[in-house]
């Protein structure tokens, strides 16, 4: 059950129009306004800002933020705020070491399940892993989404990384990708790694028969703590200590957060859905406003209560 489109940014990059540059940049601009705003909701929410002072931190007028937020997320920015407190993210947490003891088809249904049943993941051997990349080789491409610039990167078997970046960080952002097989051989594909981009980020795309296949690489003990996090439904969290007793390795937490902040496909593989036992949100590969943002977005998905 996919939202209405007019709850995806207007970016909604199954649009072939989005390979107009002049699109994609208004993309960004209205995700770089909303970053702005999550930035200053995180600081202030305790004191309820009003929705103009919000405005005046995302240099936009108060319906300007109202539009742009209902577009983005489905939510107003009230909402939104409420998305973003401590008492939401402990509701998250709720019964999460039994959310991953859940098999796919327990009765979790609706939006929250949508994501997860349309992923279907294999892992690269333990040698492909070791050789770091060598002789594979990975297309790569830059997408307008909406977390501003995401870094798609694929191979034959699939989806393989998903990276974000800020404006004017791209390289950089690329450069930390590659880090993590530095013998594979890149090549930039946009063209050819934008069907990926608008499966990953058009949810009416997220059909459990038509999977999006994804390839993970790394040891076999991230690659377990990675199929963990694909149990998280959409809507829902659970802490490092749930991830580590998942996987048989109750004493692993750290290990675990370590293993979580290494998983190189992002939003995909949900490691933003992974908080402390108190709902506090620790820390994101991509930036803690990233992550706010992305569980903020599942929120207007799924419906906030």
């Amino acid at each position: 059950m996919a939202p209405k489109s007019d709850t995806m940014m207007t970016l909604a990059i199954h649009d072939q129009r989005l390979a107009k540059p002049g699109l994609q940049n208004a993309a960004l601009r209205d995700y770089d306004s909303v970053r702005r705003a999550i930035a200053f909701i995180s600081e202030h929410w305790r004191t309820q800002p009003t929705i103009e002072s919000m405005a005046d931190a995302a240099a936009v007028t108060p319906d300007e933020l109202h539009h742009l937020f209902r577009r983005w997320a489905g939510l107003t920015p009230k909402a939104f705020m409420q998305a973003l407190t401590l008492d939401h993210a402990k509701n998250l947490l709720r019964d999460s070491a039994s959310v991953l003891d859940a098999a796919l088809d327990s009765g979790l249904s609706g939006p929250g399940r949508l994501h997860d049943l349309f992923v279907a993941h294999e892992a690269m051997s333990p040698g492909e892993w070791k050789t770091g990349g060598g002789g594979m080789t990975l297309r790569y491409g830059f997408h307008a989404s909406p977390f501003g610039t995401a870094i798609v990167i694929a191979t034959d078997r699939g989806l393989a990384g998903l990276a974000f970046a800020d404006p004017g960080d791209e390289q950089t952002a690329f450069a930390d990708m590659k880090r993590r097989w530095p013998n594979a051989t890149y090549v930039e594909d946009t063209d050819g790694t934008t069907a990926l981009a608008q499966r990953v980020f058009d949810t009416r795309l997220w059909r459990a028969d038509q999977p999006l296949r994804v390839v993970l690489i790394g040891t076999d003990f991230e690659v377990r703590v990675w199929e963990t996090l694909l149990k998280i439904p959409m809507g829902r969290a659970v802490s490092y200590s749930d991830i580590a007793c998942n996987i048989n390795s109750p004493k692993a937490s750290r290990a675990v957060g370590a293993a979580v902040g290494r998983n190189p496909v992002s939003f995909v593989v949900p490691c933003h859905r992974a908080l402390g036992k108190s709902g506090a949100l620790t820390g994101y590969h991509w930036g803690i406003t990233r992550k706010q943002a992305m569980l903020g977005w599942e929120a207007g998905q799924v419906g906030l209560h």
